[in-house]
């Protein structure tokens, strides 16, 4: 396989994924992949800025803030000031923004379950080694 053969696949099982998983997440929850991965970051992120979403999710700080500002919109984040940084604000979940984090990773891990099933285990790892070594190349 050439390289722009794989590159073709890699982006075709990267769209198929996250359809399957914004469709999922949006008929369950009412909530948008682009919500729910910003959502994660600031769960497992202690005193979550804008800019660590930007940098875990590879995406601009502008597109990151703007994400912040849907999902605060909805309830589901707040915003506090930075204790030692007046420019930066904390980014936390309120306690609606929790209870559907935990119901909405349920939904992920059942579709993802559901589309990942071809693939047994030793395949999933080794994919999912492959890909952190690729990504670990650019960091």
């Amino acid at each position: 396989m050439n390289n722009e053969d794989f590159l073709r696949l890699l982006v075709r099982a990267q769209i198929q994924l996250w359809d399957a998983a914004d469709t999922a997440l949006r008929t369950d929850h009412d909530l948008p992949l682009a919500q729910y991965l910003p959502m994660r970051v600031i769960a497992q992120t202690p005193d979550c800025r804008v800019q660590d979403i930007a940098d875990q999710l590879a995406i601009t700080s502008g597109g990151a803030s703007q994400a912040v500002d849907r999902i605060e919109k909805a309830g589901h984040v707040q915003r506090r000031p930075h204790p030692a940084n007046r420019r930066s604000s904390i980014v936390e979940l309120t306690a609606q923004g929790n209870a559907l984090l935990d119901t909405a990773a349920a939904t992920i891990d059942r579709e993802l379950e559901r589309r990942l099933t071809p693939l047994p285990t030793a395949a999933r790892t080794q994919l999912a080694d492959s890909l952190t070594a690729l990504l670990a190349r650019d960091r």
